[in-house]
């Protein structure tokens, strides 16, 4: 199956220009016109200055199902062909489509699924939370880290995260210094109180805060040139994700930009502080000078201020909900037969909206495609994914081949050297290397 794929893509790359703007699924009159936005927008004064690198770069538009991709320059070992100013070629298949940044074929770069967003505003947002990816590890940040925050699945991480949510939309839309001030005290009192309860949080959040986070807000503050604007986008980010049916990937695509920008206004310098490891929350509250509890204000008297019955009736409901999918998912992934895939070098594509925590025994991700030293996975159907992310584990297979296995929801397809072999429990299946299998 590799020497097919390989050869295929080989065909495709040495078509005449005629033939592959005939075959290109991405129009390269649009895709030049959005690598010209992109330029533009990294070679602005606010954009050189924000982090003391260049967000530009090069960048590819990869169409998923075909794989094939219009870049904005070649690559450096000849897979990708010119034409009429740009470049085209086709993805290899073991390479997840997604928005990421990534290096391939001798290059780091900004990938972006086709199509893009039609509205500009949210194209050039989206435009430039990408380029930070691709420049983020040579930022003075603090190391990425993994983590599942599981606790904003839970009915009181919600139920805070949401009075935040709306505490930094009232601080957003503040008409005097005064409001400003108050709302975003309540966003931090809130923020305070769900860190009492889950103690864990802090951490957990503020990894996802430092890679999401400033992504977006670089997206907000780079795609969108005016503060008005800027202020749209960051209250679109609050307001868009409260209908995400979980929260613990997408939070920080709300917070980050509604903290940046209430940071530019009080801490102008803070980008520069992060290095030292402080949180966004911590940051603010130091520039307004707050502590983390009012002694003179209950959390009840702030929550009051924002709609909070209404709100926590709801998240019972959905808590209620919640309960009974995480039983289920626990006889799919947990308790019933499994197929355990041990994750090494891995490459994914997932929905970060509406993942399911399930505790210490990791994370549901509803539909979720990998690649691996091992070969792919299309788990449509879900696959629970090991809190340290060492392993995917899926329903156990159904049928099995030399170069294949499927099963509820999931089809794998394995390279050469690799096979299923029986696990620990009966019906259980892990992958295994056929050279050292017996």
């Amino acid at each position: 199956m590799k020497c097919v794929r390989l050869a295929a893509w080989l065909v495709l790359a040495a078509l005449t220009p005629a033939h592959a703007q005939a075959a290109q699924p991405i129009p390269v009159d649009v895709a030049k016109g959005y690598f010209a936005e992109a330029h533009a927008m990294c070679e602005t004064p606010r954009a050189r200055q924000l982090w003391g690198v260049s967000l530009c770069g090069p960048i590819m538009f990869v169409d998923a199902p075909s794989h094939r991709v219009v870049a904005s320059q070649a690559d450096a070992k000849g897979a990708l062909t010119p034409l009429d100013g740009v470049f085209v070629g086709v993805l290899p298949q073991e390479q997840n489509v997604a928005n990421t940044a990534f290096d391939w074929s001798g290059v780091r770069w900004t990938q972006m699924e086709w199509p893009l967003p039609d509205d500009a505003q949210r194209r050039h947002t989206l435009i430039a939370h990408e380029l930070f990816h691709r420049i983020q590890p040579q930022l003075a940040l603090p190391p990425l880290t993994r983590s599942d925050n599981a606790h904003l699945d839970e009915l009181d991480g919600r139920y805070y995260m949401q009075l935040e949510w709306r505490a930094l939309a009232r601080a957003l839309e503040a008409q005097s210094d005064s409001e400003r001030r108050a709302a975003a005290l309540d966003a931090l009192a809130f923020r305070a109180e769900r860190y009492r309860i889950y103690p864990k949080a802090a951490a957990q959040e503020h990894a996802l805060e430092m890679n999401e986070g400033l992504a977006e807000y670089t997206g907000v503050v780079v795609g969108n040139p005016t503060p008005a604007q800027q202020n749209a986008m960051a209250l679109h980010d609050l307001s868009s994700h409260a209908s995400d049916p979980t929260f613990v990937r997408s939070f920080a695509y709300a917070t980050g930009p509604a903290y940046g920008l209430l940071l530019d206004r009080y801490a102008p310098a803070w980008r520069g502080t992060l290095a030292g490891g402080a949180g966004l929350d911590s940051l603010l509250r130091i520039a307004l000078a707050a502590k983390a509890h009012a002694p003179d204000v209950t959390i009840a008297q702030r929550a009051a201020r924002y709609d909070a019955a209404a709100l926590h009736a709801s998240e019972a409901s959905r808590d209620s909900v919640r309960q009974q999918r995480v039983t289920l998912y626990r006889g799919e992934f947990v308790n019933g037969p499994t197929l355990t895939l041990n994750l090494r070098h891995m490459s994914v594509r997932f929905d970060p909206r509406n993942l399911q925590p399930l505790g210490d025994d990791g994370t549901v991700y509803p539909a979720i495609d990998v690649s691996d030293d091992w070969g792919m996975l299309d788990a449509k159907g879900g696959a629970l994914m090991r809190p340290d992310w060492s392993a995917l584990v899926v329903q156990a297979p159904k049928t099995i081949t030399d170069t294949t296995a499927s099963g509820d929801g999931w089809t794998l397809e394995l390279k050469p050297g690799w096979k299923l072999v029986r696990g620990g429990r009966a019906g259980d299946y892990v992958l295994s290397e056929s050279s050292s299998s017996h």
